[in-house]
């Protein structure tokens, strides 16, 4: 799905975003809900970038990549946690385009989600390469998403992936490290 977001573009710098787990719903600009196999995911669009919402029988995760006033938490490269039963993964990278790669780079990524069944993007009025897109699966028990932030003035875009899974029982791992 792609929509085009009635605000303004507040979060201008790729600098700016800021990553963090477990806050409540923040004001959305627009929704997508998903049932990924029981599990219920929600993708958020933020004035100021993305908010995704997962609920499972075993629990929830609430993660939000957003500039945040007051956050003192700026995106980090990865992260790795356990949430109750599960294994939260995330990783984020900012790639740096020449203007005409960035637009080209934009043009395909809204492209990609806008007609995929598990998309989401919104673009910011002012120019059509500001944009938040964000796309979802569920696969192998995991739970996994990806999101594109485009800042054009500054020709980044900021790129994350998530996965959310189960834990491996200590038993299983131990058979997974030994060697044949």
């Amino acid at each position: 799905m792609l929509t085009t977001l009635q605000t303004a573009y507040s979060d201008t710098r790729a600098a700016d975003l800021a990553w963090a787990l477990g806050r409540e719903p923040l004001p959305a600009l627009a929704v997508l809900d998903l049932d990924l196999a029981g599990a219920r995911l929600q993708m958020r669009l933020l004035g100021a970038s993305h908010q995704v919402l997962l609920e499972e029988d075993r629990g929830t995760c609430s993660e939000t990549v957003a500039c945040i006033p007051g956050s003192s938490t700026p995106l980090p490269l990865g992260v790795s946690k356990r949430l109750g039963e599960w294994e939260y993964e995330f990783a984020a990278r900012v790639e740096t385009l020449s203007e005409g790669s960035f637009a080209g780079r934009a043009q395909e990524l809204l492209a990609l989600v806008a007609d995929h069944p598990h998309g989401l993007a919104g673009t910011f009025p002012g120019s059509p390469h500001a944009f938040t897109a964000m796309l979802a699966q569920r696969t192998e028990g995991q739970v996994r998403w990806r999101t594109w932030h485009a800042y054009p003035q500054e020709g980044q875009l900021v790129v994350t992936r998530t996965r959310v899974g189960t834990r491996m029982p200590a038993t299983a791992l131990r058979e997974v490290s030994t060697p044949l």
